[in-house]
């Protein structure tokens, strides 16, 4: 009898460790879903403006290629001496060959490639938040499911081992992002 008593004690005990480990192991596996969520909320925070820097300073260099056109031609046209103006058409035409070899090899504008790459950029950042976010909802489910559903829950609150909310989306970002306002300053 007294077997019989130690080995049931023994296998509760060993069924208490157990269970215990196995909220522990999914507590653990919530926390790191929630670590996955910063991680790729801090990828969108660090990609965007570097993508949307990237972007302005190729439509300014652009911007700065016309600009030193228009300013070269103004120079042109104010000087007196015919040898400050052939050294200004000079510069005229290679900018103007730049701006022509730019316009052979890019149909379309680069920043307007820039920007595409930009939106497929925010795409994939979003896909991966989207995809952190299924990740944490599954682990919060599966710990839940186990803190509520007997046996675990016969201790589990004894514990300290409390529900955890799922991710939901908060309404500002159930609306589609401006991208235009990233580029006002």
């Amino acid at each position: 009898m007294t077997i019989v008593v130690i080995t049931v004690v023994v296998i509760l005990v060993l069924y208490l460790i157990y269970a215990y480990n196995s909220l522990i192991s999914k507590k653990n596996n919530v926390e790191n879903a929630a670590g996955a969520i910063d991680a790729e909320l801090k990828k969108r925070r660090d990609l965007i403006p570097n993508l949307v820097e990237s972007v302005k300073a190729y439509m300014q260099y652009e911007k700065d290629l016309l600009e030193k056109i228009v300013r070269l031609r103004e120079e042109a046209e104010k000087a007196t001496d015919v040898e400050s103006k052939f050294k200004l058409e000079q510069e005229i035409s290679k900018t103007l060959n730049a701006i022509k070899i730019r316009a052979e090899n890019y149909p379309e504008l680069k920043a307007s490639q820039n920007f595409l790459q930009l939106q497929v950029a925010l795409t994939d950042v979003e896909e991966s938040i989207a995809a952190a976010r299924r990740f944490y909802n599954q682990a919060v489910t599966e710990y839940n499911n186990a803190i509520e559903q007997i046996p675990y829950n016969l201790f589990a609150k004894r514990l300290g081992f409390q529900r955890k909310q799922v991710f939901t989306i908060p309404e500002e970002e159930r609306s589609n992002i401006n991208i235009g306002d990233l580029f006002k300053k």
